[in-house]
């Protein structure tokens, strides 16, 4: 009975998905959906992304958060369209939400839309939101034993920023095995190495991104 029930509430969302996606893609636009754990440095990598990027792309950003709105008033002092979600205790973004606030945006002054998912490892990944591809955000200071415990986010990523690589000589991480099993549960996976503090790496990364738009 409770897998009926999931599996009726995905097969919804999935349709409200597809609705966000026609939409965004009458409009021109390229979505992300950015996941990670709280702390992983999803908030940094879009203020790196947005002061590499200015004048290359025109980027909007949706924060998502179960409460609070400091993300969005980080973001927001890059002049760009920013709007935020909160959730209210729900560990993710669904499709619904993102429907809802599609028409606070300026759809027409945008040509890549980031949405910065809640801080978790397990729901962001089950529920599809209308995005091209998801980006996952993994700090060093993690661990390395993350693919095996959240194989469904490795799994469906398309990314997978391994953030705070500054911090290196500090923490205990295999980072070849970190590699290693991520791309065992997914060999597309696109891995990129970046420190948010000293901008390593984040030249690389926006490159791709330019190149997926």
């Amino acid at each position: 009975m409770n897998i009926k029930v999931v599996s009726k509430i995905l097969d919804a969302n999935d349709r409200l998905a597809e609705t966000n996606r026609r939409k965004l893609k009458a409009a021109g636009i390229y979505t992300i959906n950015l996941m990670g754990a709280p702390g992983a440095g999803k908030t940094s990598l879009l203020e790196c992304v947005l002061d590499t990027l200015k004048g290359s792309l025109r980027i909007g950003i949706i924060e998502g958060d179960i409460a609070g709105a400091d993300d969005a008033r980080r973001i927001a002092l890059y002049n760009v369209p920013v709007v935020q979600i909160n959730t209210g205790g729900a560990c993710h973004l669904d499709a619904n939400m993102i429907g809802e606030v599609l028409n606070e945006l300026p759809l027409d002054e945008i040509d890549m839309l980031i949405i910065e998912n809640v801080g978790n490892l397990v729901c962001p990944a089950e529920f599809s939101l209308g995005e091209d591809i998801k980006i996952m955000v993994s700090g060093v200071t993690e661990g390395h034993d993350k693919p095996g415990k959240y194989p469904l986010m490795f799994r469906q990523s398309n990314a997978l920023i391994l953030n705070k690589t500054d911090l290196l000589p500090y923490v205990n991480i295999d980072m070849g095995k970190f590699r290693s099993d991520a791309l065992s549960l997914n060999p597309e996976i696109k891995i990129f190495e970046v420190s948010c503090k000293t901008r390593d790496g984040i030249g690389e990364f926006c490159q791709w991104l330019r190149l997926q738009r």
